[in-house]
């Protein structure tokens, strides 16, 4: 069904479609997440629909202040309070057991649920217009890249959502960290902004998910932040392939020694990690077949980036 799609920076505008049961699409300093009231379940399946999302994929769920962590967990952990005393409001989210008041539509079936409180005050202040703590995933067609611009989501969702709120500029450019803090020790599910150093400094027991853990964080089982173009790891193998290849692109941090007609330089992890997903809708728009990706170290936000990466080239 077709609707009309409303891109407004009033936040108090936006709420009121909240508040009505439907969806939202909004800014975080990470990427652009389409949000419902967490409570709402008709609202909530709304995400699932649009999005072309599977059920038995967890969302987040933002909130406004940390006293609304209480109206949805049933503990606080040693752990969580760790990182939410550290990192909240900011770039990472916790994982708790739920209460009965989350549905299960908005865990997954799971018992328990992902909680996460944007550093950005614009969003905040969306969430605190809401009245409820907003449950949402990026805003973004289900395995695509993320979206980090409003035009993004308006190329991904006009005309099948009713509002996008127009707000500051995305900082980050990648998803937020998740650690589950409902086991012992903690798991970091899946990285980001935040890296797995900078938590090892407040939970030094902490470890890294493996492939047999349970499904408790978006972007662990399905496909996720791939373009239409196919990815590629950037070596010495494929240099003669890719050379002089028009339908190519590549990104990085070092210049490649190859033509490409497209070519993106980072300036440092910081900035590959923030212009990724950019760079991979800007190919999609402009046609090309390939897009080759220099790899990184897997450590600091090097982490977040390779596990981008790796998801993005496994579809092929």
């Amino acid at each position: 069904m077709c609707v009309k799609t409303i891109v407004t920076t009033s936040v108090l505008k936006a709420a009121s479609f909240i508040r009505k049961g439907e969806t939202v699409a909004f800014p975080t300093e990470t990427v652009y997440g389409l949000g419902a009231d967490c409570f709402n379940e008709k609202a909530v399946m709304k995400i699932f629909k649009v999005k072309g999302r599977a059920s038995d994929n967890p969302l987040i769920v933002h909130i406004h202040t940390k006293s609304q962590i209480r109206l949805l967990v049933r503990e606080i952990t040693e752990s969580a309070y760790r990182i939410i005393k550290k990192f909240f409001p900011g770039p990472v989210t916790v994982i708790l057991e739920k209460n009965d008041l989350v549905p299960h539509l908005v865990t997954a079936g799971l018992n328990t649920v992902a909680i996460r409180m944007p550093s950005m005050k614009f969003t905040r202040e969306f969430i605190k217009k809401c009245g409820v703590p907003i449950a949402a995933p990026s805003a973004n067609i289900s395995g695509k890249p993320s979206s980090v611009t409003w035009e993004h989501v308006q190329n991904d969702f006009k005309g099948r959502i009713p509002c996008i709120l127009k707000g500051p500029e995305v900082k980050y450019g990648i998803e937020s960290t998740v650690v589950d803090c409902s086991v012992e020790p903690p798991v970091l599910l899946r990285p980001g902004k935040i890296t797995l150093e900078e938590l090892q400094r407040i939970i030094p027991e902490i470890t890294l998910v493996n492939k047999s853990s349970k499904i408790k964080s978006p972007g662990m089982k399905y496909r996720h932040y791939s373009p239409e173009a196919k990815v590629i790891f950037w070596n010495t193998e494929n240099r003669k392939l890719a050379a002089d290849n028009e339908n190519s692109a590549y990104i990085g941090l070092n210049k490649p020694d190859a033509s490409f007609r497209k070519i993106k330089i980072c300036k440092s992890p910081e900035d590959y990690a923030s212009s990724l997903f950019s760079f991979f809708r800007e190919c999609d728009r402009e046609g090309f077949k390939k897009i080759y990706v220099q790899k990184v170290q897997r450590t600091g936000i090097g982490l977040a980036i390779m596990n981008r990466l790796d998801k993005a080239a496994a579809r092929q």
